[in-house]
């Protein structure tokens, strides 16, 4: 069986948007593509976006925080850029690969009591998932 496409999402931290990112793109697309994140700048998986991603009943909660540098090598067919920073960052892939982009608010920027950033949290992961159909047909899936 030939290896499946691989997609990587990118974002500055890989602690949130690229996460909920990779998780609801894998769960689509499980049998189809192999599905990454990482971060230019990593960190930590935030805990709010592990819960708010429970809600729809994807476990992200043993994802961990990557650096891009760890797919540096790697034929990866499509990158999906989740803010401006990753996009201006991305470090060289080679042109076989197609870059798409589409940037969505920070949650991990909002401050506040845990329901007003689980709520941001909420916001940007139900932006990504209606996002997804679409950059699922840009990349012919």
């Amino acid at each position: 069986m030939p290896d499946r496409e691989k997609i990587l999402v990118l974002c500055t931290g890989n602690s949130a948007r690229s996460q909920m990112a990779e998780g609801l793109i894998r769960h689509i697309c499980t049998d189809i593509y192999d599905v990454f994140s990482a971060g230019t700048e990593p960190s930590f998986v935030r805990p709010e976006a592990i819960r708010v991603m429970s809600e729809l009943g994807i476990d992200i909660s043993s994802h961990r925080s990557k650096s891009v540098d760890e797919f540096g090598g790697k034929k990866i067919e499509y990158i999906l850029t989740v803010c401006d920073n990753a996009k201006e960052n991305c470090p060289y892939f080679p042109a076989s690969t197609r870059l798409i982009h589409h940037t969505f608010e920070d949650p991990a920027a909002v401050e506040g009591s845990e329901e007003e950033r689980l709520n941001a949290f909420r916001r940007a992961r139900d932006e990504i998932k209606a996002y997804v159909p679409s950059f699922l047909e840009k990349i012919g899936a």
